[in-house]
């Protein structure tokens, strides 16, 4: 296992001063975030050029590029052929996990098993692993459902976001079932009430995770994902996680 800061902790900020950041900190791996509505790559960009979104990841300041969460906002046809882009991405930067947001709330069952198909299955010529994120308001939520999609689309993994099974309406849920599914880690500190808290402050029980993982023979990322709060040394926060989970490694 291994620590990494997500670009999507800076998202006021371009790629790269987000990169700058990372490398302040000292972060030697990053998972980048390449969302639709947001100021760093985008999905549709990455398709357009894609030649240019690779020279982008590849100029990381030393940095390990080891993820991409993949937002995409277009109509199906246009969706595919992004996904197809941003895995070409992650192919030519060495990046092995590519993670894509589950189906909201209400999204009906076959049609979220099908898209996850065909996600995974452009993935798979890319040679990429393909993962659904944890995360409240999507099919996610629960982590039984989470679970049935994994069952129902061959090669599909789990980003876990133990935060969200933390807080919300499956606060306390167990997800211990997971873990075998899972194919990256996103982290922050999180309370019953709040998604984000300072730093020990929270509920989230790393060691306990991080030993769970290990039996899983979990070799991948632990993806830093803290963003700005008001009255909060951001930095200092994302240090302290860093700090804390190389400490448990």
């Amino acid at each position: 296992m291994f620590v990494a800061a997500s670009t999507d902790c800076f998202p006021d900020l371009s790629l790269d001063a987000a990169l700058d950041k990372v490398v302040e900190l000292e972060f030697a791996r990053v998972e980048f975030a390449v969302r639709e509505h947001g100021n760093q790559l985008k999905p549709s960009q990455v398709l357009a050029n894609l030649d240019k979104a690779v020279q982008a990841c590849r100029e990381t300041h030393r940095l390990k590029p080891v993820a991409l969460f993949v937002d995409i906002d277009a109509p199906r046809n246009a969706y595919y052929q992004q996904f197809a882009a941003c895995c070409r991405l992650a192919k030519a930067t060495g990046i092995v996990s590519v993670t894509v947001p589950a189906g909201v709330l209400g999204t009906p069952f076959n049609e979220e098993i099908e898209r996850l198909r065909e996600l995974v299955r452009i993935g798979a010529d890319e040679s990429v692993l393909v993962s659904v994120n944890t995360e409240i308001g999507h099919m996610t939520e629960d982590p039984a459902t989470a679970v049935v999609l994994c069952d129902n689309v061959k090669g599909l993994g789990i980003t876990l976001d133990p935060s969200h099974y933390t807080c919300g309406p499956h606060a306390g849920a167990n997800y211990e079932h997971l873990i075998k599914h899972t194919y990256h880690v996103r982290l922050r500190d999180t309370s019953k009430d709040k998604l984000q808290v300072r730093v020990g402050q929270g509920q989230i029980e790393y060691g306990r995770l991080i030993n769970q993982l290990n039996k899983a023979n979990y070799q991948r990322g632990l993806a830093v994902h803290i963003v700005p709060q008001e009255g909060v040394d951001h930095l200092a926060e994302m240090r302290k996680l860093r700090l804390l989970l190389e400490s448990l490694l």
